[in-house]
């Protein structure tokens, strides 16, 4: 099955299961055998036959037109995100949606150089979210992590490795298994159009198999869909006990895929 097709089938029928019938217009009912709606009443809702929304909830080989996407995402009130990934799932591009530019998963140079001059820390993720670079704040941050690797060298380090199988990340991030679910969730929606990429099916497949408790592989089933959007951080530093910071995300003009994070501190004890 097409891994696309098969994502979609599976990112709708977690959808679909996440909708409280009532909310829908639908009496909710003790005969209802599991949560959410049913296939049929998605199907009423976006006004598309049950068979045929049956069909594509099953991956199999139909193509789906804008507009039946589009009433998908009305009827399911998706929000920008999980819009843009049911979109590029189905390969079809959103009208609402930004195209994406041509890709090379490098740095420019006077992005690097601008990483110096901030003075907190600061990383540049690339498109499977390997570290690029960082300065000098940022591995004193994530210690033990990016201070033990040489800019340039490979592998570079990446984050969901160190988020999902680093015992050390554990300890460093505050209320880890909530931000290790958003951080999923925000790589599904950042990679959803590049799902059948073979580095990034072998990434995930390494995620699944060798995340402790396979975490990785149960939010990854979930299927939730998020932006990476700031907010605050906190870190339980080892040798500077508890620091918060506003996380920003920014991507250059042209090169989307790449991500400048910088973490303005907001709270230090111990130091």
């Amino acid at each position: 099955m097409d891994t696309r097709r098969k994502e979609l089938g599976e990112f709708l029928c977690a959808l679909r299961q996440r909708c409280a019938p009532e909310a829908f217009g639908f009496p909710a009912g003790s005969r209802r055998r599991t949560p959410g709606l049913r296939r049929e009443e998605v199907a009423q809702l976006a006004g598309i036959s049950p068979t045929w929304y049956t069909w594509i909830e099953q991956g199999r080989d139909v193509q789906v037109s804008h507009e039946v996407l589009e009433r998908l995402a009305q009827a399911l009130r998706l929000t920008g995100p999980e819009r843009s990934y049911l979109f590029d799932m189905a390969g079809r591009s959103d009208p609402h949606g930004v195209e994406r530019a041509d890709e090379n998963d490098s740095a420019p140079e006077a992005l690097i150089e601008l990483l110096a001059e901030f003075r907190m820390p600061a990383y540049i993720l690339g498109r499977y979210w390997d570290v690029l670079a960082w300065n000098p704040l940022a591995a004193a941050l994530f210690t033990g992590w990016l201070d033990q690797v040489t800019p340039g060298a490979l592998p570079l380090p990446n984050l969901l490795r160190f988020v999902f199988l680093d015992p050390q990340a554990r300890q460093l991030v505050v209320d880890w298994e909530s931000r290790a679910r958003r951080i999923c969730a925000e790589f599904r929606a950042d990679c959803r159009g590049r799902l059948e990429e073979p580095g990034l099916q072998r990434l995930i497949a390494e995620l699944q198999q060798s995340s402790p408790e396979s975490e990785f592989a149960r939010y990854w089933k979930l299927h939730d869909v998020l932006e990476r959007q700031g907010g605050e951080r906190s870190f339980r530093h080892p040798r500077r006990g508890l620091v918060s910071y506003r996380q920003f995300t920014l991507s250059p003009v042209g090169q989307e895929h790449l991500k400048l994070v910088v973490l303005k501190p907001l709270l230090a004890q111990g130091e």
